[in-house]
């Protein structure tokens, strides 16, 4: 019980000293509060250049990529037997055989194209790009795309969904894969394409290079 007591004792004592000290030592007490502030405003400096100023990105490896052709023919009034595109819709009073002017604005294009492994056109079929282009711009050539690749070859055997914005004159745009089926089913990536070849109006030939971001 004594040395309870006596511990009470020098429990008490110590506090007392504590309280004197903060009494009769205000200055110390400003310098803790200032160092404190200066630490949280050091603190929130530090998040803020760090937001500004982020880390690289991170890379992503593609699980899948190969590269295709596609090969658009359009059909004007007098190659019915080779063309593969046509016009479906176009501004009032515009002949659906020859693209309309200001930049083919309003002209909807629908196409069965034949895709090749390289660059001819007369190389064997792997597939059809069947869907529609349409010239969706007055000011310059742009156009907005929706399409499938329809493979059938013995690499390959199912579809990929594409769709996107086209800026024709850059050089390489990026399209979304946004599905598939068979071999690329619940595919999604980016796909590159750029213009490979142009004949006038009539013909074009769109290099593709398909990356797979998620594969199943």
């Amino acid at each position: 019980m004594k040395h309870r007591a006596k511990y009470s004792r020098l429990a008490q004592s110590s506090k007392s000293f504590s309280l004197l000290l903060l009494l009769h030592f205000p200055q110390e007490q400003k310098q803790i509060k200032m160092r404190a502030s200066c630490i949280l405003l050091c603190f929130f400096m530090f998040l803020a250049v760090s937001s500004a100023y982020p880390g690289k990105k991170k890379q992503y490896k593609p699980c899948k990529e190969f590269v295709l052709y596609f090969h658009d023919i359009l059909y004007n009034g007098q190659n019915a037997a080779n063309a593969t595109s046509a016009i479906v819709a176009a501004p009032e009073g515009a002949n659906l055989t020859i693209l309309a002017g200001q930049n083919h604005f309003g002209n909807i294009i629908v196409f069965d194209d034949p895709i090749t492994l390289d660059n001819n056109l007369h190389s064997p079929p792997v597939g059809r790009a069947q869907g529609m282009y349409i010239y969706d711009t007055k000011n310059t050539f742009t156009s907005w795309l929706s399409f499938t690749f329809a493979l059938n070859s013995t690499e390959h055997q199912g579809t990929i969904s594409f769709i996107g914005a086209d800026p024709i004159l850059v050089k390489s745009r990026d399209i979304s894969v946004v599905g598939g089926t068979g071999d690329f089913f619940m595919h999604r990536g980016i796909a590159t394409i750029a213009t490979d070849a142009f004949e006038g109006d009539v013909y074009f030939r769109l290099h593709v290079d398909i990356k797979f971001y998620e594969c199943w």
